[in-house]
């Protein structure tokens, strides 16, 4: 199995800039394109193997088909790796549902979405606009065609992966759900549901925290920052685990977080639940 993730972390980026050359016009010689496509159909018959024995191992010891499969395939490849790959399918599925204005994903009747790109939206708009900047000005100074079809194919997918970003953020909003549930998001990258019974208190208080997206200080404080600020903060009546953007595991005391509109979220988290 580790043979199997080496080779693959070595083959798969290899694959990947061959597809972004052919993608971009460039045409490399035929033993080039024979070679890579034989290696790459090595890799794909040992992590068959691979993933075939662990299925067989799991079965082995009463795992269901389903359990078998997902235990085999989370052995293969890395959490991080699938992650990423999970992420980048949302976030494409949240442009299309964004350009054919769908209703945002994961609010059902009687919850009460809570957006939270209004701090980063100019942000966003500003790095597309630069993007689009620098694909015409490299299309200017680039003299030699080759290079050029490479780098418009990565600008246009930078462009892509801003608007897709932006895009998930949109449409997954944070809900608050009848039963008193709420989920917190930021795009594909999170999601964590807070039940309830484990909400203590909640109050605005606007932040202005350092730190990444998603940020725990030592005392279990998690900071979900947006545009390098919070308006929410949450005291927990017990500690809840929640899993960052690349799949480690940590646990909250106290969550802080950014609602476009904090005093209606909060108003809402303070009512009773319906029964």
């Amino acid at each position: 199995m580790r043979a199997a993730r080496i080779v693959a972390a070595a083959v798969v980026p290899g694959e990947f800039l061959l597809v972004l050359a052919l993608a971009a016009g460039v045409h490399p010689p035929g033993w080039v394109l024979a070679g890579t496509e034989a290696v790459l159909a090595g890799v794909l018959l040992l992590e068959a193997w691979v993933l075939r024995s662990l299925y067989a191992a799991r079965r082995a010891r009463g795992a269901a088909p389903r359990a078998a499969w997902r235990d085999a395939a989370g052995a293969v490849v890395p959490a991080a790796v699938r992650r990423v790959v999970l992420h980048e399918l949302r976030a494409t599925a949240s442009l299309c549902r964004w350009a054919l204005r769908r209703p945002p994903h994961g609010v059902g009747a009687g919850d009460l979405p809570a957006r939270y790109t209004g701090p980063q939206t100019a942000l966003m708009y500003g790095l597309l606009f630069v993007s689009l900047v620098e694909t015409f000005a490299l299309g200017l100074l680039i003299p030699w065609p080759g290079v050029h079809r490479v780098v418009l194919v990565l600008d246009v997918y930078g462009v892509l992966v801003v608007l897709a970003l932006h895009a998930a953020c949109v449409t997954r909003p944070h809900v608050l759900h009848r039963d008193g549930s709420l989920r917190l998001r930021y795009g594909a990258l999170f999601d964590l549901t807070v039940p309830p019974d484990a909400v203590a208190s909640a109050r605005v208080e606007r932040r202005y925290p350092q730190g990444r997206l998603v940020t725990l200080s030592e005392d279990g404080v998690l900071d979900l920052i947006v545009g390098s600020q919070t308006t929410v903060t949450l005291e927990l009546t017990r500690p809840l685990a929640f899993a960052r953007p690349l799949g480690a595991r940590a646990e909250a005391r106290a969550i802080r977080f950014h609602a476009d509109d904090p005093r209606a979220l909060v108003a809402a988290l303070q009512r009773p639940a319906p029964l």
